[in-house]
């Protein structure tokens, strides 16, 4: 299995582009009221992941994309794409053709529904089918730029509806009433129940100048909030950082897209310049990204061992180790929170394994399981999980999460009832890396 082929998405996760400064605004907004949802990467531009945005990072080499979408094919009557199918499917199409009374629908958007049917009845919300402009839209995404309103989005099992999982700053949505964990119950108008990431982030997504307006729902709110939001551009770092008092470091992982990694390394060298005695890297509300991307960034930070490894269906196993020749040396506390996922979960888990550092917040999201992106000739794509991954020590933590070694819940009520948003959160973080420094 190609290591630059496995995603953990969006959301989104998931993908799951980094932000300039997510300003604190990515933690349990709702005080933990709402179940953690399904992080796929995604930014709301998309954002898929982010959450999925997912987001998401596609393979681009083309010599890999053999997956035959205009390869001929023997139909096996013991395959779901065999004669009969294709019969009926003539059939449903002659049907349409004929009768269907509404405004007509061309034969490349009926091909692509069946296509998209298809990957969809596995039932996972991971695994998704793009047409070829929904991929290229995914690719432009993860460069770091985009149209949109500027958040992340993530899937909440409970509502089974999209939600609000992280805001960027200097967006739409920063200058907006949105926050953390809103549920997203209408898109202009239109009922999100049952809609994968991708088709609600769709239709979020726009020209810049363009409005769209969310419906939502928020823990403690009598009634429903409509906030109506002017799409534009979002530029978005992956990492940001700084000093704090009493020389510790800060460096907060937006999420791990394809530019997080050079980021990452020089946030460490700057702040190892500037004195750096003890370190706190935020991944609150990080929905995920590429495994490349974390395992790279681990091994600037790890002692010598196991990073992750994973299992596919036939047993097969890939490891992704470090030398432990960067291994950071100074103290660590890491924050985690029940937006945390995919990629953000291996970081810390293999944090927490080697015994390097100190876990502060709320049990993360809990999502174990691999994603790949499998280009096809035609220039669309399908996303498939594909394996299950596993902590250092042997953990799979899907549907369970990493329980943190400070428990810690985010005060919303005084973060944003407040003019310089307090986060006891990073207090707490601040404190426990002090006592770890003396």
């Amino acid at each position: 299995m190609d290591e630059n082929n496995n995603y953990f998405d969006l959301e989104n996760p998931q993908k799951e582009n980094a932000n300039v400064a997510i300003s604190k605004s990515r933690k349990e907004g709702s005080g933990g009221s709402f179940l953690a949802g399904l992080a796929v990467g995604i930014l709301v531009s998309m954002v898929i992941a982010g959450g999925i945005c997912v987001a998401l990072m596609v393979q681009r080499r083309a010599e890999q994309t053999n997956t035959g979408a205009t390869q001929e094919v023997e139909l096996k009557e013991d395959s779901a794409v065999n004669r009969r199918m294709i019969n009926k499917l003539k059939m449903i199409e002659s049907a349409i053709d004929e009768y269907y009374y509404l405004d007509p629908v061309s034969d490349e958007e009926l091909a692509d529904g069946a296509y998209k049917g298809m990957v969809e009845a596995l039932g996972d919300p991971y695994s998704e089918y793009y047409t070829a402009d929904e991929l290229m839209d995914t690719m432009e995404q993860m460069e770091g730029t985009y149209y949109g309103i500027g958040a992340y989005i993530s899937l909440d099992q409970q509502f089974n509806r999209a939600k609000i999982s992280g805001i960027i700053d200097n967006s739409p949505a920063a200058e907006s009433e949105l926050r953390p964990d809103d549920i997203i119950y209408e898109v202009d108008g239109e009922n999100t129940y049952g809609l994968s990431l991708d088709e609600v982030v769709s239709r979020i997504k726009g020209p810049e100048g363009t409005e769209v307006v969310l419906t939502i729902y928020r823990a403690g709110e009598t009634d429903y909030l409509t906030i109506p939001l002017t799409r534009r551009r979002v530029d978005t770092p992956n990492v940001t950082y700084k000093m704090l008092d009493d020389n510790m470091g800060y460096i907060e992982v937006v999420e791990f897209g394809e530019n997080a990694v050079d980021q990452f390394e020089d946030a460490l060298s700057s702040l190892r310049d500037s004195g750096m005695e003890g370190l706190i890297i935020d991944l609150r509300g990080n929905p995920g990204g590429s495994l490349t991307a974390v395992v790279e960034m681990c091994r600037m930070i790890l002692p010598k061992g196991m990073i992750v490894y994973t299992e596919d269906k036939y047993g097969k196993r890939d490891e992704y180790t470090c030398d432990g020749t960067k291994q950071l040396e100074v103290p660590l506390v890491v924050l985690v929170d029940g937006n945390s996922a995919s990629a953000s979960e291996i970081m810390s888990g293999a944090i927490k394994d080697h015994g390097i550092g100190t876990l502060v917040g709320t049990t993360t999201f809990g999502k174990g399981i691999v994603q790949q992106v499998r280009p096809m000739m035609d220039g669309s794509a399908i996303k498939l999980t594909i394996s299950a991954y596993y902590t250092p020590n042997g953990y799979n933590i899907h549907g369970i999460g990493i329980e943190p070694d400070v428990e810690c819940e985010f005060d919303s009520e005084t973060y944003y009832g407040s003019e310089d948003h307090y986060d006891n959160q990073l207090e707490k973080a601040k404190e426990v890396l002090l006592e770890k420094m003396k």
